[in-house]
């Protein structure tokens, strides 16, 4: 392998970043036309890291590749949630399964600090700031869990969710539940059970669903059933 074959794959990696960083920021918006050549130009480089880093985000589900027609990104339907959430509860379940089986004192303790910071932005209606915390928590029982696959299929179904611009936490009242199953969840492994701890983490990615589905209807009933 030459450093120029290492350069050229370094190339087209990077290029993928920045388109991703690009549609996660809605700056390419879904079911927009992506200009390969355009950006290409924009990037300074050939539409050949270009092709290979769209082939990328293909793969990744980011991007749609249409014979004849070019590549546009991805649009995320109510039915492709209502196909993802399951998935994402039994994979993210698992992880706290594994997680309750091998963390440590030291591993309770760093869970129960970010655990602390959602209690604190929780009291203090900052939906942000929990939403941050949030992440910190899933990513940090991923680690403890240390089970590479199930990381890699649930990174891979949270940038698809990313393309959806919004969050279950903005329905009214979805952020008391939403603590209160983290609650659960925490309850459960310190209590050292991982069925438990498996259960409750399902609960709470079903429950967000259920909540990002009522913020889609209209009216009065979609305020109620938050």
């Amino acid at each position: 392998m030459t450093a120029e074959t290492i350069a050229r794959s370094a190339l087209y990696q990077e290029v993928a970043q920045r388109l991703r960083e690009r549609i996660f920021a809605h700056e390419l918006l879904p079911g927009a036309w992506v200009d390969e050549q355009a950006l290409a130009e924009s990037f300074g480089i050939s539409r050949t890291p270009m092709r290979e880093a769209l082939k990328v985000l293909a793969a990744e589900g980011l991007v749609t590749l249409k014979p004849r027609r070019g590549c546009y990104v991805s649009q995320v339907t109510e039915r492709d949630l209502d196909d993802i959430f399951p998935v994402l509860a039994l994979l993210e379940g698992r992880c706290a399964f594994e997680a309750v089986r091998k963390a440590g004192a030291a591993d309770l303790r760093r869970l129960d600090g970010i655990h602390d910071r959602l209690e604190r932005w929780a009291a203090a209606g900052d939906v942000e700031r929990f939403f941050d915390a949030n992440q910190v928590f899933h990513q940090a029982l991923q680690e403890l869990a240390g089970n590479r696959w199930l990381s890699q299929a649930i990174g891979d179904l949270r940038k698809v969710l990313k393309l959806v611009r919004r969050h279950s936490l903005r329905v009214e009242g979805r952020l008391a539940e939403s603590l209160a199953e983290h609650r659960a969840v925490m309850e459960a492994i310190r209590a050292r059970d991982p069925a438990a701890a498996e259960r409750a983490m399902e609960n709470h990615l079903m429950s967000g669903r259920a909540a990002l589905a009522a913020r889609e209807q209209p009216g009065p009933m979609a305020r109620a059933a938050g």
